[in-house]
């Protein structure tokens, strides 16, 4: 069963920097397109940032340049960095496949931060 583990969130100041990791296990192929999802309160979730299988990155015009998904495949795992964080990136993070209907959704990871 395709299960995914979110961690690295917490309270930052802005300006401050955050790497956010995904375990990925289960039926969950290395060569799916993953990504990162950010939801705010009272938001949809949104993508935020894609990685195809062979290493190809997409971004979300919000967090272009400030922001860098990688993959681990040998370790089935997958990273945001965010750097230069802004008080609107506050949100619940999630990582999931991307293009393809999504896996069950893992618990998220927080990310606060303040002004």
């Amino acid at each position: 069963q395709a299960q995914l583990v979110e961690s690295g969130g917490g309270l930052v100041q802005a300006g401050g920097s955050l790497r956010l990791s995904c375990a990925v296990s289960g039926s969950i192929s290395r060569l799916n397109t993953m990504g990162w999802y950010r939801q705010t309160p009272g938001n949809q979730r949104e993508l935020v940032a894609v990685i195809f299988s062979g290493g190809t990155t997409n971004y979300a015009d919000s967090v272009k340049g400030r922001f860098t998904i990688s993959r681990d495949n040998a370790k089935n795992m997958v990273y945001l960095q965010m750097n230069s964080l802004k008080v609107e990136d506050t949100g619940v993070y999630y990582c999931n496949a991307v293009y393809r209907a999504p896996f069950p959704w893992g618990q998220g990871t927080q990310v606060a931060v303040s002004s």
